[in-house]
């Protein structure tokens, strides 16, 4: 027997209807679900990888895949600055920044300094004529006393003929330093004494020659 039995054929014919919409309904919906489900699992993302899982992820254009290196604990060097080592270092006397020997300039070697100057003139000088001009072995000896010398006897040489006036002195002595700086103020030779005045008083002995220009005036 019919559930529509016993209606009316109007109420049959609602009835109809609304069974056909109900089914209907049904099947939309359960499209809908399974549409809805299908759609869940195609979105879902595959699960990253955990770290040790054997795979390891593909760094971003740009990024450095290498881990950074710890800062170094190697201790600092303790080796001192060998740059103030080397400017240091003693050099030669004469140079600059360095002591000169006693009685030089810095930077000027073999010259004799103002205070050795100074010593040299103190060595005694003994000044003899050479030559037929009378009084120039006065002249010479009061031309040395000007600029400071020490004078201590003047007269005449007669045992040769000496070619040019000349400064000698014994070698190894302060005599050297002495008259080579007095020739060279005065303008002539300096020379070792020679076997006519090797045993003669100490000092530097200077004879004059025809040659010597007196400083007049001086």
């Amino acid at each position: 027997m019919s559930i529509f039995s016993g209606l009316s054929r109007p109420l049959r014919a609602a009835g109809v209807a609304l069974i056909g919409i109900a089914v209907a309904a049904a099947v939309v919906g359960g499209v809908t679900l399974l549409n809805t489900g299908g759609e869940q699992n195609t979105g879902a993302s595959a699960p990253s990888s955990t770290p040790g899982g054997g795979e390891s992820a593909t760094p971003a254009p740009g990024s450095s895949s290498a881990p950074s290196s710890p800062a170094s604990s190697a201790p600092a060097s303790s080796a001192p600055a060998s740059s103030s080592a080397a400017s240091s270092a003693p050099g030669q006397p004469g140079q600059p920044g360095q002591p000169g020997q006693p009685g030089q300039q810095p930077g000027q070697p073999g010259q004799a300094g103002p205070d050795q100057q100074a010593t040299n003139k103190w060595v005694t000088l003994r000044v003899y004529n050479n030559s037929l001009i009378k009084g120039l072995a006065e002249q010479a000896a009061a031309d040395f006393r000007g600029a400071g010398w020490n004078v201590v006897e003047v007269g005449n040489y007669a045992q040769g003929n000496i070619p040019t006036t000349t400064a000698y002195f014994r070698p190894g002595t302060d005599e050297e330093a002495a008259a080579r700086q007095l020739a060279k103020e005065f303008g002539f030779q300096a020379q070792p004494r020679f076997d006519g005045i090797q045993n003669s008083s100490p000092g530097v002995i200077v004879i004059v020659t025809k040659d010597y220009q007196p400083r007049h005036g001086s």
